[in-house]
Formats: structure tokens, sequence, C-alpha cells
């Protein structure tokens, strides 16, 4: 499957656009979040297209989402305006009141035990999370284990050998150490970083995601793609050691059975 409107959407525009939004993740939350939250739907949109192009209708229209690790609802609504029912699942009171934003649907849980029935929803997207929790393959299990039969599982997570692997902590720092980068960044601020290694920041490579999702039980990896490069720099995925370092973030499109 080649996925022309995913590629289409995966512009070099684009991806310069989501790189500036970096510089306001921790300053201006409300600015970061908000135009991630569009892309977001507009990318799990073109995916929905490209899986299910005999639909007729728009790609979203109707379709039960579940965010898992929904933070503080800065998504809702741009699910919303594409059409779908959108629910999310936090496990951290504070991450969800934190933008003062009320979201019906949101649901205190965590994505190692999701509280859902078995095949509840047509998509299941993650975005931004796997790298927090210390089994993020179990959270992938999850996902899948309450997504309906021919439904999409989206998991996106940022890679701990690329430039943004160790979050707030800075750009390098996290290749000598995260436990140095912790140290390094207590010591310039103050204080200890909102991501803290051990805790809740995580070592998760690209090789780890693909392995896991080429192997587990009742899903086909339908593709896997660099989140924010342009749609000509995706070949990345396939190269060992360099893709550690060059993907950053890596999508994880799968199709339960």
């Amino acid at each position: 499957m080649s996925f022309p409107r995913t590629r289409n959407f995966a512009t070099l525009r684009r991806a310069i656009g989501l790189l500036r939004d970096f510089r306001f993740e921790q300053t201006r939350p409300d600015i970061f979040y908000g135009n991630l939250a569009t892309d977001t739907a507009e990318l799990v949109a073109a995916l929905i297209a490209d899986l299910k192009p005999s639909t007729g209708s728009p790609a979203l229209d109707g379709q039960l989402i579940l965010d898992v690790g929904g933070g503080p609802g800065y998504f809702a609504d741009a699910f919303h305006k594409r059409g779908a029912t959108y629910l999310s699942v936090e496990p951290d009171v504070g991450e969800m009141s934190a933008a003062g934003i009320d979201v019906t649907g949101s649901v205190r849980g965590s994505g190692l035990d999701l509280p859902f029935r078995d095949d509840a929803f047509d998509v299941v997207y993650s975005s931004n999370v796997a790298e927090h929790v210390p089994d993020p393959w179990r959270m992938g299990e999850e996902m899948l284990r309450v997504t309906r039969p021919g439904g999409v599982v989206i998991l996106s997570y940022t890679i701990w050998l690329g430039p943004f692997g160790g979050h707030e902590t800075g750009l390098w720092e996290h290749y000598v150490g995260g436990h140095f980068a912790r140290r390094r960044y207590e010591k310039k601020h103050g204080h200890p970083p909102k991501n803290v290694f051990g805790e809740s920041l995580f070592e998760v490579s690209c090789t780890e995601g693909l392995d896991w999702a080429r192997q587990v039980e009742g899903a086909r990896l339908a593709v896997a793609f660099p989140r924010y490069h342009p749609s000509w720099a995706w070949w990345m995925v396939k190269v060992p050691l360099l893709r550690e370092f060059l993907v950053s973030n890596l999508v994880l499109v799968l199709v339960r059975e």
C-alpha cells in the first residue's frame, strides 16, 4: 500500500512548521499542543483515508477514537471538528486539568491497563507517550485489545537516540546518559525536569518498536514512518542504526485482525 494521502500530507513545509513549534513546548503549551493536535487529527484522517479508501465519507466521520495519554485535552476539539467521537485516557489528574480544558469523555486510567472492554474503538492512537511508560509494548498490546477487528492502532513515540530523546534536558546531554542529563538540568535550573529519566522518561529505540509491531499477535503492521519528516525521508526507517539517530519520532500503524 502506497499511502498517497498520508505522503501528500507529509511535506517539508509541515515539517519545518512543527520543528519551529517545539520551542513553545514548555513556555506556551497552548501553541505547541494546539498546533500538534490539529496536525495529529489531519494525520490520522489521512491514514484512515488511505487504509479505507472506499468508504465514501470523510475519513473520521462517525469514528469512535481513543487517545491514550490525552493529557489536558488539547486534542479533543481537533477530532470533534472532523466528525469523530473522541475519548481520552490519562493517568495524571494534574495533567488532565493543566490547561483548564473541560473534555467530555476524559477518563482517568493507565495505558498499561486500559479501563475499557475489548473491541470497543474504531481507532486507538497514542502520541508521544510510549517513551514515558516503563513497558511501552504492554501499552501497545492494550491498545490493540480495545480496538475492534478491522480497526486501526497508531502508536507514535520519541526515539531515545534522536535529537529530542532527552526532551527538555537538552539536545546532546542524553547521549552522555539519561542520569547525566537529569543532573545537569537540575544544576542549571534549580529543579528537576518535568520528564525524569528512569521514572517518567525511558530509553525506547526505533528497532524495538518495529520488532514489536512485526511480531505482535492479532494485528499486521501496515506502515511505519518518521512522524515529523517529509515523505521523501521515510526511507530512513529501513536503515538500521541510522534510524535510531535520524527518525526522531516513529509512527507505527497497525490494523487489528
